[in-house]
């Protein structure tokens, strides 16, 4: 598997407990996020390193960098149709191009003056971003919030089939470390900062 892991225990120290972050695994250059899928859509893309059988480009796909979000949202791999994780290496000037295309899911007041100026800004673009309740390995909620980026359309279909530099089947890993605690090991994530004007999106002290 090739990714850096830790104990959750001793990283996890280094989170914040709260506001608007970030968490992923990443270097100067790429960044990683997860998805779940059945084992055909899986299958297909390990074997191929695009998405393709099986897989809807018809479809809003989710993206998270946190891969504890991503084991609250399986079931660690337990829920139908996600049993296969996939951990999806991206160029960083990609992943943060799609933040800056983002826009929120509801609402946000600081960011829009009205409802109908988010609205049409939410039907030009074809990227969402949310912000959801991070959890614990036991998938207790936390105040810290996980990013999700959705992706539909253009830039769907290049993120599925142009822009993966690498996808590693992790789904042995996940089961391996499913239920455990004090043990459990992680992929070894930090806080994620964007460069320029796209910090402020990324990062949040206050929720």
């Amino acid at each position: 598997m090739n990714l850096i892991t830790e104990l959750w225990s001793e990283q996890s120290k280094e989170w914040p407990s709260s506001g608007r972050h970030i968490l992923a695994q990443f270097d100067d250059d790429t960044i990683i996020v997860y998805q779940a899928f059945n084992a055909v859509i899986g299958r297909y893309a390990v074997e191929h390193g695009t998405f393709g059988d099986g897989f809807s480009y018809s479809r809003m796909s989710w993206i998270k960098p946190n891969f504890l979000w991503m084991m609250f949202r399986s079931g660690w791999g337990t829920k139908e149709n996600q049993e296969v994780t996939l951990a999806l290496r991206l160029r960083r000037t990609f992943f943060d191009a799609l933040l800056a295309q983002a826009v929120s899911s509801s609402w946000d007041p600081t960011e829009f003056d009205t409802k109908e100026e988010w609205s049409a800004a939410v039907s030009k673009s074809s990227v969402r971003m949310q912000w959801d309740p991070d959890h614990s390995p036991s998938g207790a909620p936390l105040e810290r919030r996980a990013i999700q980026l959705g992706l539909r359309g253009d830039v769907l279909e290049a993120f599925g089939r142009r822009e993966l530099l690498e996808v590693i089947d992790v789904s042995d890993f996940v089961a391996e470390q499913r239920g455990k605690r004090e043990t459990l090991i992680t992929p070894r994530e930090r806080v994620y900062v964007p460069t320029g004007d796209l910090a402020k999106v990324a990062v949040s002290e206050s929720d």
